[in-house]
Parts: C-alpha cells; sequence; structure tokens
C-alpha cells in the first residue's frame, strides 16, 4: 500500500479528503490554486506545497478533486506527475473525461475515474460514496485511500479510461438536481399561497416521499441558513454537464434545463456562493 498521495485541490471536498488521507496514515502533500485553502490544512498533518508539481514529486498517487475539467486538467499539466503515477480523478467532470484520459494515456498515468457522491458533512465525516473505474492493477493501491474518504466504494469499470464512473455521476446528479428543486418550489409555493411550510414538512415527514436529503434542504430553507455544503453556481455548473452528456445522447431533460434556469437565476440574484438549497430564491426572481 502506498502511504505518500498527492491531493490536488484543497475546497469543499479536497480539504476533508487531504484530512481524512492524513488521520488514515498516509503521507499527504497538498495544493491549491488559493493557498490560503491549503494552508488550512498544515496544522492536520498535510505538508502544504508551493505548487502543483511540487506536490507531485515522487508520489505514486495523486488526486485531482477541483470544480471541472478544464480546472483538472491545467492541475494536472501543471503538475506533471512521472509516467506509471496513479491519477484518481474525484471531480464531477462529465464528458471532459474523455479529455482527462487522452491526457493520461499520452502520458503514461494509470488513470482512475473515481467522482464521490457527497457534500461538505459526509466528506468531513469520511462518508463520500465512490464511484469508481480502473484497471485491476491499481485497485490494490487505491482502496485504502477510498476507504479512507468514503463509507463505501462501487465499481463499475474495469477500465477508468471508460468514463463509466463520470457519467453514473451525471445520472446521479439528475436526481439531485429534482430533489433540490422540488424542495424549493414547494416551500415557495407555500409561502405564496400563505400555507404554513412547516406543515408541508410535517406531512411529509415519516412517509413514502421522506428521505434525509429533503429533510437537510427543507431545514436550510426554513431557518434561512445556506451554509454551503454545496454551491448554487457548482449545481449550475453540474446541471450544464448533465445537459451537454444528455444532447449528446439524444436525451431530452426538461426538468434539468429548468432546474439549470433556476439556478442561474438564483447566482444572479447574488446566491451564487451559498449552498444549492438557496435555489429557492429563484421562485421569487422575475
Amino acid at each position: 500500500m502506498t502511504k505518500t498521495v498527492a491531493v490536488l485541490g484543497t475546497g469543499i471536498i479536497g480539504a476533508p479528503v487531504a484530512r481524512n488521507l492524513s488521520k488514515a496514515g498516509f503521507e499527504v502533500r497538498a495544493w491549491n490554486r488559493t493557498p490560503a485553502k491549503a494552508e488550512a490544512l498544515s496544522g492536520d498533518g498535510v505538508r502544504v506545497a508551493a505548487s502543483a508539481a511540487e506536490a507531485v514529486e515522487g508520489a505514486p498517487v495523486v488526486i485531482t478533486v477541483l470544480t471541472d475539467g478544464p480546472a483538472v486538467l491545467e492541475a494536472i499539466r501543471a503538475a506533471g506527475p512521472a509516467a506509471g503515477t496513479i491519477w484518481v480523478q474525484l471531480s464531477t467532470v462529465g464528458d471532459a473525461v474523455d479529455e482527462l484520459v487522452a491526457y493520461a494515456d499520452e502520458h503514461g498515468l494509470v488513470f482512475v475515474d473515481a467522482p464521490v457522491q457527497g457534500t461538505r458533512q459526509p466528506a468531513e465525516l469520511g462518508q463520500l460514496i465512490v464511484l469508481a473505474a480502473g484497471a485491476a492493477e491499481a485497485r490494490e493501491t487505491v482502496q485504502p485511500l477510498f476507504d479512507a474518504i468514503g463509507k463505501r466504494t462501487l465499481w463499475v469499470g474495469e477500465d477508468g479510461r471508460t468514463g463509466a464512473a463520470s457519467r453514473l455521476k451525471l445520472v446521479l446528479n439528475t436526481w439531485v438536481i429534482a430533489l433540490t428543486h422540488g424542495v424549493g418550489e414547494a416551500l415557495s409555493l407555500a409561502e405564496g399561497l400563505g400555507v404554513d411550510p412547516r406543515h408541508f414538512v410535517d406531512v411529509v415527514t415519516g412517509g413514502p416521499m421522506d428521505n434525509g436529503y429533503f429533510q437537510a434542504k427543507s431545514a436550510a430553507i426554513l431557518e434561512n441558513d445556506y451554509t454551503t455544503s454545496f454551491s448554487v453556481d457548482n449545481a449550475e455548473k453540474d446541471s450544464r454537464l448533465v445537459l451537454e452528456a444528455a444532447g449528446r445522447a439524444g436525451v431530452r431533460l426538461d426538468a434539468v434545463e429548468a432546474g439549470r434556469a433556476r439556478f442561474a437565476r438564483a447566482s444572479a440574484a447574488g446566491h451564487g456562493a451559498e449552498d444549492m438549497a438557496a435555489g429557492y430564491f429563484a421562485s421569487f426572481v422575475k
């Protein structure tokens, strides 16, 4: 089992990933485009690198956790890991995974496609779900890392170069978008009609329509607490990735298109950096 891991990207997901790997006994080197975000990890036993190249030097495994495909590609190009390095890609990148695979092939990297399902709290608790596709020879090396950051790993492909895990993540995000806007629109209609929104939550609670996500997002809206677990702007980006993939597949996704527009309106109204539950405000923007 490798003990040295480089983590490129220390945002909402990347920081707890680095922290939990360090707690599990790995030697973690972290880099972030905004240095202050990486510096915050120095007290957790994480070595903060001044550059992406410094972070990956000599590390047998490199993990990327950045906003989107272009950001990931920019970081891995700057890092320049050596041929034979295992590259574990945790970000939501959609069909941009094909460009990442091409880079990995060109530079002799062993690519593991492994986007994660979960936001800030699951990441902090080491309870992410890892959707993974990768060659058999890499699994023995990366599984201990996945065990440190997640509660479950679902292997969906023998070869990370197929993008199978990234495409599954798009399917999952379609469901997340629907749930988020379902809660937000129901509560906004309650306000518009003068209905006590807590009555709506009470009726759903404990029934077949109830789930943990409903409880978390309805509580955020009712308490006006939009502390970011996953931002409106990132949710809008993920909606676009879903729609782009659906377009290429010849699948029409009307609800996701409407959801993307809602996130965009909420962002334009000043809620872009807030939790995606703040898509609720799109109901009150003309």
